[in-house]
């Protein structure tokens, strides 16, 4: 059973301590300054960049990506507890009451984001000089790339909340730059713009938990933060914000909406977003806020809850899309909600969700790129009822989509087995904190969630690249001639795929990755050791019956599209597959709920300021004109008149002497 951390919770003041840092950690910095300078070149020298301003920006990952191998290197030579070092930049308040610095945190989690920032986002940019090859605006695309890639190293390098928000931010501006890159067409810049406000109502719970932070422990810092107990109370108010916080930026229900959204950008976009960047900000958040977790039960169960209903919710809209790079959103939505599970089921299943987050990394990019590469040789289309047949004359992005499906689907060797299965055989296991239902009801949606991940992305593949051809004709108007794509696109694909078939092995050999975390994992339970159960089945039972349902799923989706004919038109359906397709409705949810009343504030504010307030301004301007003219009128000039008002003042005044005197 796992052991219940508040008995052994330290004192509020007893902070986490790091390590100075030395050597290459010294250098650290460089990793966001390269790219952040890169970009900001870009841009200031603006068309005059254009012919080779995507060589800069291709290569200042990459030298990120070196200066991460670096630090990790120096790292793995020490001990484990001794691998977390902190690097001070500068005051932000120097002189101040309060102690705000700008620092970085160099440890076995952060570093672990920087290697798939750095080494996938590199990936990308390279894939991107092929795909972006005839975009006027290439050199603008890269540098967003750059400042993307900048802002999510700030985020998950930073020593506290302040430095994270920062990068945060900075995120979800690259991501709204990106998003509605192509904005000449409406669609798009309306894309960004839901992304940008959807996520700005996540931003609002990390600002709330970080005034709550300060309030409780007069500081933001996670050596302090994280090292002091805050108190049922406390924790369970910061972990919901922060849950909030991660809901927007990691696309978790009920703030998903925007994901699906956000195909609009350029595919390598969708790529850095779902594979690298974005959505995985949210779980970092709460894995690095572990700590406030452990000593709220009620906000852990509700993370599990989230991520539980997001990972169903993304699968089954996934299952009725026909836009190829939606059906991978709504895979992302779903396998980020299994990560979520992961890190709501405490220290246990941290690991697993990092490990888990990694592993996608790769096969996702994989996804969206060779989707990319699709996408090129069909003149942009994204209907899979229209594709087909791609098999024959697409061998390379054929083989990368295979393995990235069998990863995604969790057939072993690939990696997918490796980490998601972890998370289905820790959702089984129980916890006293719960109650003795949750094992079954998160282990069974776990379990569900796989199966129907087998469907959809089956239908997926075999839709794109099997069965007949169903390409578009020259009676249509659009004919498509179909080819590979150059080498700029297809090794970055070939890369991708040696890491989607070798990495989830070879880091599960000896549990090399979660003893990496370890370190990481102590600081969340303040040095309490963590019970493994075991679970309410036997692992071996549940990799058996993972397979199963994941069969199920391929064979099922075999027999309806492979089997028998592919209608090009969208057919029609029932209730639940045309909820699917509308994305469950969630966009009408959001109208009822918050839109409408929202726009009913503002027409009613508006009726207000301009009958009311405008009213009685212009009320008051009139009335003073009408007793401007009164006074005139009196001030004409002529003796007479005014002698008969002198003599009529003085008989009133008269009268109510003797009134008053009677």
């Amino acid at each position: 059973m796992l052991n219940v951390f508040l008995n052994t919770l330290p004192t509020a003041g007893e902070a986490v301590s790091y390590g100075e840092a030395t050597g290459a950690a010294n250098y650290a910095w460089l990793m966001i300054a390269i790219p952040l300078l890169s970009s900001l070149f870009l841009l200031v020298l603006g068309r005059r960049a254009d012919k080779w301003g995507h060589w800069i920006g291709m290569l200042a990952p990459w030298a990120s990506f070196v200066i991460g191998v670096m630090v990790l290197v120096e790292m793995l030579g020490r001990a484990p507890e001794a691998r977390a070092q902190s690097v001070n930049l500068w005051h932000w308040l120097p002189g101040s009451a309060v102690d705000v610095s700008f620092g970085l945190l160099l440890d076995p989690l952060s570093i672990a984001f920087v290697m798939l920032v750095t080494f996938v986002g590199s990936l990308i940019h390279v894939y991107s000089v092929g795909y972006m090859e005839h975009d006027t605006d290439r050199r603008r695309f890269f540098a967003y790339l750059n400042l993307f890639v900048a802002a999510m190293l700030t985020l998950v390098l930073g020593n506290s909340y302040l430095v994270l928000f920062v990068g945060w931010e900075g995120v979800g501006l690259a991501s709204y730059l990106l998003i509605g890159f192509w904005n000449q067409v409406h669609d798009n810049a309306v894309a960004a713009k839901k992304a940008f406000v959807m996520n700005r109502v996540g931003d609002l719970g990390l600002l709330i938990a970080m005034m709550a932070m300060f309030a409780r422990f007069g500081s933001v810092d996670f050596a302090t933060v994280l090292g002091s107990e805050a108190g049922v109370g406390w924790a369970t108010f910061i972990g919901l914000f922060l849950l909030l916080a991660a809901c927007g930026k990691s696309a978790q229900f009920p703030l998903q909406a925007w994901l699906g959204d956000a195909m609009a950008g350029p595919t390598p976009v969708s790529a850095l977003i779902h594979a690298a960047t974005m959505v995985t900000a949210g779980v970092y958040l709460m894995v690095r806020s572990g700590a406030i977790y452990t000593q709220t039960p009620g906000a852990s169960l509700a993370v599990a809850i989230i991520g539980a209903v997001t990972l169903l919710f993304g699968a089954i809209v996934g299952c009725a899309k026909d836009d190829m790079k939606k059906v991978l959103a709504a895979s992302t939505m779903s396998q980020i909600g299994y990560m979520m599970l992961g890190a709501g089921l405490g220290p246990v299943g941290w690991a697993f969700a990092i490990f888990h987050l990694i592993m996608h990394g790769f096969f996702k990019a994989q996804l969206f790129l060779s989707a990319g590469t699709v996408m090129h040789a069909m003149s942009e289309q994204v209907n899979i009822r229209r594709f087909g047949g791609l098999a024959k004359v697409m061998k390379i992005t054929w083989f990368a989509f295979l393995v990235g499906w069998l990863a995604i689907l969790g057939i072993p060797p690939f990696s997918g087995f490796f980490s998601k299965d972890k998370i289905i055989e820790v959702a089984f296991m129980p916890n006293p904190n719960f109650g003795e239902w949750y094992p079954w009801v998160f282990g069974l949606v776990a379990l569900f969630g796989a199966g129907i991940t087998a469907f959809y992305m089956s239908r997926l593949f075999f839709l794109i690249f099997h069965g007949e051809a169903r390409w578009t004709t020259a009676e249509e108007g659009a004919p498509v001639h179909p080819h590979e794509a150059n080498a700029w696109m297809t090794v970055p694909l070939l890369v991708l795929s040696v890491f989607s078939i070798a990495a989830g092995g070879l880091l599960s050999v000896g549990n090399l990755f979660v003893e990496w975390l370890a370190p990481v994992v102590a600081v969340g339970t303040r040095g309490t050791e963590v019970a493994h159960p075991e679970p309410v089945l036997p692992p071996t039972v549940l990799i058996i019956l993972t397979l199963a349902v994941v069969v199920i799923g391929v064979a099922v989706a075999y027999v309806l599209f492979m089997r028998r004919p592919v209608e090009k038109a969208v057919p029609a359906a029932g209730a639940l597959v045309t909820a699917a397709r509308n994305d469950l409705y969630q966009d009408q949810v959001n109208d009822k709920l918050f839109v409408t009343p929202v726009m009913a504030l503002a027409d009613g504010v508006e009726v207000t300021d301009s009958k009311v307030v405008d009213g009685v301004v212009e009320g008051s301007g009139k009335l003073s004109l009408a007793l401007g003219k009164l006074g005139a009128g009196l001030h004409s000039g002529a003796p007479r008149r005014y002698a008969g008002w002198t003599l009529a003042g003085t008989v009133l005044a008269l009268c109510l002497v003797i009134v008053t005197r009677l």
